[in-house]
């Protein structure tokens, strides 16, 4: 049976048979998006074939449902096929909103970041469902040096990376991550950025924020998902926003111990800085896709700024020691 037979087919089965589809914009994955119009309620179809396992978003869409996060609501799933359908929640994407000012129809940019934060701070503190993968410091560090160093690296350099490059990069991002190692851990969304919320106005509470893309959430350091709001590589966020964000999370968990929070932040900032310079190579060298590479030069001033961080001093002296400051950036034969 051909994939539009199989979709066809999961569609009619659940009242979408003959609506119209059109595609909404892709992520960084296989997986893709049809806006379903014409059927008994506005819905999306996500299409992502095995490899893709869709029982990750299935079962999570319900933990946040459960907790008063306003995730899609899920109208029907055949996990094997890979096939979901799902609640529109509309275009209100954070950066739609946002555009490019700092007052956003009724409300500051500063007031959509502190509702991120409280969503963060309830997604944070519930007890995440059982079985999630780990994405602990070993983790970390292994999709930073793949990213580095199998895909960046041989495309700036023309050359696979030396041993002694591996090796030096592995202690020092070991070291760098150690605070990450030995903090608190719990559910960790790995992709909680602008481009994955939206505004819901509507709404009350938390729940006004959407979240969306969380298939691959796992159990991690709380600084990781903060990094990827406030420290976001496609867009820039400023300063005082940034610290303003911090600050309320802080304010929000007392029970963190706020100096070494803030420790593990600028280690986990360092890490994803690092891993995601690499990764718009892999995206536009092995699933041609280069447009991403617009974001490298922002991705690589963040880095930048992360390893002046006294807690990323491991990983600075490693880039001093192997790459030039004039190679920092997207290799030269990879336009945007």
């Amino acid at each position: 049976m051909s994939r539009d037979a199989e979709i066809a087919g999961f569609l009619a089965r659940h009242g979408y048979a003959g609506v119209r589809a059109a595609p909404l914009a892709q992520d960084a994955s296989i997986r893709r998006y049809l806006r379903l119009t014409g059927g008994k309620r506005p819905a999306v179809l996500m299409d992502a074939p095995p490899p893709e396992d869709v029982g990750w978003f299935v079962r999570i869409a319900a933990h946040f449902a459960e907790i008063g996060i306003s995730a899609p609501e899920i109208f029907a799933a055949d996990i094997a096929a890979g096939l979901v359908l799902e609640e529109d929640l509309g275009d209100s994407l954070y950066p739609v909103v946002m555009g490019e000012g700092e007052v956003c129809g009724d409300w500051p940019i500063a007031s959509l970041f502190d509702a991120a934060i409280d969503v963060l701070v309830l997604m944070h503190r519930a007890v995440p469902p059982p079985d999630l993968p780990a994405w602990d410091a070993a983790a970390m560090r292994d999709t930073a040096l793949a990213t580095l160093l199998d895909w960046w690296w041989p495309a700036m350099f023309g050359a696979q990376a030396p041993d002694a490059t591996r090796a030096d990069f592995t202690t020092a991002l070991t070291d760098l991550l150690a605070p990450v190692a030995t903090g608190p851990r719990g559910f960790a969304h790995r992709d909680y950025f602008a481009g994955n919320l939206l505004w819901l106005p509507d709404r009350a509470d938390v729940r006004r924020v959407g979240v969306i893309d969380f298939q691959g959430a796992s159990i991690g350091h709380p600084a990781y998902d903060l990094v990827s709001l406030l420290q976001d590589a496609r867009r820039v966020i400023p300063a005082p926003i940034v610290e303003r964000g911090v600050t309320r999370y802080l304010a929000a968990r007392p029970e963190l111990d706020a100096d070494a929070f803030r420790t593990a932040y600028a280690a986990c900032a360092a890490q994803r800085h690092l891993r995601v310079v690499g990764q718009w190579v892999r995206l536009a060298r092995r699933d041609n896709r280069p447009a991403y590479l617009a974001y490298g030069a922002h991705t690589w001033t963040l880095l930048h700024d992360a390893l002046r961080h006294p807690a990323a001093a491991p990983l600075a002296a490693a880039m001093d020691r192997w790459i030039p400051p004039a190679r920092r950036a997207n290799p030269p034969d990879l336009p945007a």
